[in-house]
């Protein structure tokens, strides 16, 4: 987790450099809902990279906004999945998607 010192002194710019980018928000919008496996995310956001995917999955594990579930087992099996911390962030995701609906239907 980043220290009180690394993160900026406004709350929204905060919540941005934890969550601003937009693989991070859909890697969040899956999460949300249950545990996910690497290959599962994968396939579920069109157009993200894997060398993004790990980076964005380890981002979100170190701000202690996911966890990551190793199973110890061969083949290897990884889960990721929603922490508490994490779980503070489903309204703002509710409220973006509110808005990304209302928005579609003004236009």
């Amino acid at each position: 987790m980043k220290t009180k010192q690394e993160l900026p002194e406004c709350p929204v710019a905060t919540t941005v450099s934890l969550i601003g980018s937009k693989w991070k928000l859909l890697i969040l919008r899956n999460l949300i809902k249950r545990p996910w496996r690497f290959n599962e995310l994968m396939r579920s956001l069109d157009g993200i990279s894997q060398k993004v995917l790990t980076t964005s999955l380890r981002e979100l594990q170190s701000d202690g906004i996911i966890y990551r579930k190793d199973y110890q087992c061969n083949p290897p099996k990884v889960e990721y999945g929603i922490t508490d911390l994490g779980l503070h962030l489903q309204v703002l995701l509710d409220q973006m998607a509110a808005f990304g609906d209302y928005y579609k239907s003004q236009i």
